[in-house]
């Protein structure tokens, strides 16, 4: 279990990475709950990696949102 909350945290990341991308910002309205479910995977587990990660793309991804106007 505490591989594959550090995998869904791996992709989590990524797909962070990629909504990055100008015009693909709408990518974190997927990316984000994915997020979620693998912190809570992580946190189960008490995978430290795996929720690191998830909470760096959570927190980045929201952020993204807001600044880009996909939330308020």
């Amino acid at each position: 279990m505490k591989v594959l909350g550090l995998i869904f945290g791996i992709l989590s990341a990524l797909g962070m990475l990629l909504a990055f991308i100008p015009f693909l910002g709408w990518l974190n309205w997927v990316n984000i709950p994915f997020a979620i479910i693998g912190l809570i995977i992580s946190a189960l587990t008490k995978s430290n990696s795996g929720m690191v990660l998830c909470g760096i793309a959570i927190i980045l991804g929201m952020l993204r949102l807001m600044l880009g106007g996909g939330v308020f």
